[in-house]
Parts: structure tokens; C-alpha cells; sequence
């Protein structure tokens, strides 16, 4: 039970909701407890004869009464038991989705989504039955059972109740020895939901690439291994689940036999009234559906201690990359970025992504990045956004350096293009705007004719209140991009980072972005494998193997021998093959219309 501590500010925060619905549920079971006094006193009165119309109106009155009582009695526990449950079940995923959020790459490196959601969804909602009606069962089962323990006490005597309850013992020892194998198995169960999850996830994010390969069969044989799985992992705990309910049964039938032969013998003797032998019964019969509960009661909370452990084992996590506890907060923020001998690497006994590098960023001026794919360019700009921190070295933003500033302050400082374009799920205008306190028209319009989007946008139907599917799935790869180079834009960060966030666009387009880019007032940060997109930068550094070998401006470079030179003439080279074949091509398609005509 340890596990629960987590979630003590809630039960604190909502003592009262509990403790009102307890006491409605012991009220109601109190009520429930007194009918078969009733029936005693109705079956005593009708074999002695003395049974007459005002006594039974009277009686009939009473056991309306209490079923009237106990109606109103037992929505109200419900309303606030149960009800408890589910304000627990979003306190606990708002804590946990808060959680993610805290976490930094390297956390999310390690751990597929699939297994995320996993707890998000049924480990979160495991714990919030365990303590809504989870709590109701164990309150409800321990106060029927103790209270008809007493009950049967005072109206047959403790001999007899004793010799009615002969086999509670043997319950008590059954539900200890299946409390184990529950836990155990429930535990199992749970990792098998998030394999299952993480399968599933994995399969409809890539469903384009499992038709573009033809794999289903693959793909479907894969996802049928991890479900059989799952099925087996959900046998097995049915299995010793399904333990109980039999076990009562014969249990609880132990003590019917054993107390019908035993009070028809007292009653034969004179030593027990028949009214005191079906009361008996009546409480024997009522305590059946507590015995079951205490099974319930076992298997509710192990499935909930194995997904409370699963969720703690994410709370406990401590990202590596942490706000200091005053951060610098800087209301305004010029852009001037320095790097000052910074190296990194992603562990102790990894190489070194980065060796020593230096440069620096002035407000409102340009920098590029390049070099061969692997040598690190995207690594410094995971590095300036402090999803890792250096090895060595510093960063700097106006003189500040980036791990004693708050993470708000840093990332105000930069609208990011990144190098996948991600789009949620939600209009275009809300995908530029996204992030924003609220969504301006006329600056998210802004923002997309300087990314070149502006009439893409307006030529659809529904133009900027176009519902973009899943990771923008219903725009292309080039109109993607310049989405996300729009929101960048719209943000009015000091500096925008773009992270070879032109690949996908035509030519034409990126020369008109570049354009725009050349206009753009604000600091630029560009990494990129085309010359085109970085010839016009005010400063370009050359990255081979984690060090700068090379820098200048784009006429210095081409000058130079070395990697930006070869690229310079390959991509030249490359330009003029692609032009001459459009050339030929349109002569022939001229030659073909001539022959026609």
C-alpha cells in the first residue's frame, strides 16, 4: 500500500467527499442489516398466532420505509465514492501528462509512446477504481461482515453464530495465499497493455509506409504475436482471479449446511425460535455477497498497486536537464548567442558528437551550419534549446548562460523550424498560431505569406479553418514545412532556428523564402545541406567529425579548398544536369506537338 503515498494531497484535498460517502454507505448497510429483524420478528409472530393487521402494517411500513431510505442513501455514496474515483482519475493523468512535460529527450529516447500512453490510460484508470470502487467494496464487505457477525450474535447467542460461522477461518487463509499470485500476474498483465499499446501506436503512425512496402502480412503476424500475448497474460490472471467467487461459494455453502443441520436439531429442542433460525439465515445469505467482495476487495487493490508502482516509476524519474531553482528571467531577450568551447557527448563511454566549438551569433544577423549528414549540426541546436547539456564548455544568450536562465526565458528567445514538421491536429490557422495566447488573423496571414503558404492556404475549401489530419497527413511534405516555418515566424522570437527546414520545397519557393529570410529583421540561425539555402548568410561554419573546420562567408568559402567548395561544385553541377534535362525535355515534348499538329 505504500505504492498510494502519491496520491495523498488528493485523498487529503477530498477527505470530506469520502468521509460523507462512507457514512452513507454504513447507514445503508445498517438499514440492510435490520431488515432480516424484521423477518424474524414477522416469522415469530405469525407461528405463535398473534399476528394481527395493525402489527403487520406496521411491519410492511418499516420495510418500505428502510428501502426508501436506503434508495436515497445509496446514490448518495455512489455520487461521492464513486464520484472520487473520477475526479482521482483526472487528477492523477493531469499529474502524470504535467509529468511528461517536465521530462527532457532522454526520457522519451528510452521510452516508446505506446508504453506512455499505457499509463496514461489503464494504469490511471486501475488506480482510480482501486480507491472509488475499490473503497466502496472493502468499507462495504468489512462493515456487512463485522455488523452481521454482531447481529447474529445477539439474536442466536455466540455458541450458535459460532457454530454458523465454522468456516470464516478457512476464507481468511484462501484469500491470503491468492493475494501473491494476483499481484504478480496483474503486474505481468500491465506491461503486456503497453506492449500491446506500443504496437498498436507504432503500426498506425507508419500505416503509409506498411501499404507503400506491401507488409501487412508482416506487420499483422507481428501484431498477432504481441496480442496472443496479451490474451495469454489475461488467462492467466483469470485464472487465479476466478478463484474467488467459487471459493466463497463453496465456503459460504460450508456454513449453510453446517448451520441448517445444526439449528433444526435446536429447534427441534425448544433451544432456538424459528424466527431467530430465518434471521440466521437471512444474515448468513447477506454475508455471502461481503466474503465475495473481500476477493474483490484483493484483487481490486493488487491491480491497482501494480499500476500505482508502474506511474510512481515515472514520477520518480528526475530529467537530466533541470531548471535552476532562481532562474534568470529576462522579460526581453536581443538574441546575441555565443558559443564558448563547447563539447558533448550523449554519455561517458560514447565518442564526442561535438569537440570545442565557437561562434558567435550577433542580434540580427544570419549564421549557417553546414556539413555531412551525422557530423553534428543538429546536435548544437539541441544543445542551444537545452534538451541535453554540454559536457563542457558554455552557452550563452545575452550574456547569460542558458542553464541558469528559466526554460520559459530560452525559449522565448526562439522561433524553431525543426527538421521532421510536425503539425497537430487542428486547423491551419491554429497550427500557426499554435502556442500563442491568441490567434490573430491578420498576423497569422502574415506569417504565412512570409513562409510562401498564404495562397496554398486560400486555394483550399475551407482555407485557414482547414482541419489538417493527423501530423498534417492531408498537406504535402513542401507545404508542411512552410506551416511550420509560419508558426516559427508568428511567434516574433528574437531569433529563428531552421533546421534544413527548406528541404522539401521546390526551388522557386525556396527562393522566395530566402527572400524573405534576407528581409527578416531578426537573428537567423540556419543548418542545411544546400548551398542555395545558406549562400546569403552573414557568417557560414563548416562541421566535419564534431569540429569547425571551416568558416566565412559564402564567397570566402567557395574560394577555399575543402568540403563546402565540393559541395558548392556538386550541387552547381547537379543544377545544371537537372536544368539541361528539363531543357531536353521540353524540346521534345515541342517536337512531339509539332508532329501532331
Amino acid at each position: 500500500m505504500r505504492e498510494f503515498k502519491t496520491i495523498l494531497p488528493f485523498l487529503k484535498d477530498n477527505r470530506l467527499r469520502y468521509v460523507f460517502g462512507i457514512l452513507m454507505l454504513i447507514l445503508v448497510d445498517a438499514a440492510s442489516l435490520y431488515q432480516p429483524q424484521i423477518v424474524r420478528r414477522f416469522a415469530d409472530l405469525a407461528s405463535t398466532g398473534v399476528l394481527t393487521e395493525k402489527l403487520l402494517i406496521e411491519l410492511v411500513a418499516w420495510i418500505a420505509g428502510l428501502g426508501i431510505f436506503m434508495a436515497v442513501g445509496r446514490y448518495f455514496w455512489r455520487v461521492e465514492i464513486f464520484g472520487n474515483g473520477r475526479r482521482l482519475e483526472y487528477w492523477l493523468r493531469d499529474k502524470l501528462f504535467k509529468k511528461y512535460l517536465q521530462l527532457d529527450q532522454t526520457f522519451f529516447n528510452r521510452n516508446s509512446t505506446g508504453d506512455l500512453m499505457a499509463h496514461a490510460t489503464n494504469d490511471v484508470m486501475m488506480v482510480a477504481q482501486s480507491m472509488g470502487g475499490g473503497v466502496m467494496i472493502m468499507v462495504d464487505s468489512l462493515f456487512m461482515t463485522a455488523f452481521s457477525v454482531i447481529m447474529m450474535v445477539t439474536t442466536i447467542g455466540v455458541v450458535n453464530a459460532v457454530v454458523a460461522l465454522v468456516s470464516l477461518p478457512l476464507l481468511a487463509v484462501t484469500i491470503a495465499k491468492l493475494m501473491g499470485p494476483i499481484q504478480t500476474r496483474s503486474r505481468a498483465l500491465q506491461n503486456a497493455f503497453s506492449d500491446l499499446t506500443t504496437e498498436t501506436q507504432e503500426n498506425l503512425s507508419g500505416i503509409r509506409v506498411i501499404k507503400a512496402c506491401a507488409i501487412e502480412d508482416n506487420r499483422a503476424a507481428s501484431f498477432g504475436g504481441v496480442n496472443d500475448d496479451y490474451g495469454k497474460k489475461c488467462i492467466q490472471w483469470t485464472k487465479v482471479d476466478s478463484l474467488f467467487d467459487p471459493s466463497v461459494t463453496l465456503i459460504s455453502g460450508l456454513s449453510f449446511v453446517v448451520f441448517i443441520l445444526y439449528g433444526a436439531l435446536q429447534i427441534h429442542r425448544g433451544m432456538l425460535s424459528i424466527g431467530s433460525f430465518v434471521a440466521t439465515i437471512e444474515y448468513l445469505n447477506m454475508m455471502v455477497w461481503p466474503l465475495i467482495a473481500m476477493g474483490l476487495v484483493v484483487s481490486n487493490f493488487q491491480r491497482g498497486i501494480s499500476s500505482m508502482a508502474r506511474l510512481n516509476e515515472i514520477f520518480r524519474v528526475r530529467p537530466t536537464v533541470q531548471e535552476v531553482k532562481n532562474p534568470a528571467d529576462p522579460q526581453k531577450s536581443e538574441g546575441h548567442i555565443v558559443f564558448r568551447h563547447v563539447s558533448f557527448r550523449y554519455d561517458e563511454d560514447l565518442p564526442w558528437v561535438l569537440r570545442d566549438i565557437n561562434f558567435e551569433l550577433q542580434p540580427g544577423h544570419s549564421l549557417a551550419v553546414v556539413g555531412r549528414t551525422g557530423v553534428g549540426k543538429s546536435t548544437i541546436l539541441h544543445l542551444l534549446l537545452r534538451r541535453y547539456d554540454v559536457t563542457e564548455g558554455e552557452i550563452l544568450v545575452d550574456g547569460t548562460d542558458i542553464r541558469q536562465m528559466s526554460f520559459e526565458a530560452l525559449y522565448r528567445t526562439f522561433g524553431v523550424v525543426a527538421q521532421e514538421s510536425f503539425l497537430f491536429s487542428r486547423t491551419i490557422g491554429g497550427n500557426i498560431a499554435f502556442g500563442g495566447e491568441e490567434e490573430n488573423t491578420d498576423e497569422v496571414h502574415d506569417a504565412a505569406r512570409f513562409a510562401q503558404v498564404h495562397d496554398d492556404i486560400i486555394a483550399m475549401k475551407q482555407g485557414y479553418e482547414t482541419v489538417v489530419g493527423e501530423r498534417g497527413v492531408t498537406l504535402s511534405g513542401g507545404q508542411k514545412q512552410r506551416v511550420s516555418i509560419a508558426r516559427a515566424y508568428y511567434k516574433k522570437a528574437p531569433v529563428l532556428v531552421l533546421d534544413d527546414a527548406l528541404s522539401a520545397v521546390d526551388t522557386e519557393t525556396e527562393s522566395h523564402l530566402l527572400a524573405g529570410l534576407r528581409r527578416h529583421r531578426q537573428g537567423l540561425l540556419m543548418i542545411s545541406q544546400r548551398v542555395s539555402t545558406v549562400q546569403n548568410a552573414d557568417d557560414i561554419i563548416v562541421l566535419e567529425d564534431g569540429k569547425i573546420t571551416q568558416r566565412g562567408t559564402h564567397e570566402a568559402l567557395v574560394q577555399e579548398d575543402g568540403f563546402y567548395q565540393e559541395l558548392y561544385h556538386r550541387q552547381l553541377l547537379e543544377s545544371q544536369v537537372n536544368t539541361a534535362e528539363a531543357d531536353e525535355q521540353g524540346q521534345t515534348a515541342a517536337a512531339l506537338r509539332g508532329e501532331e499538329a
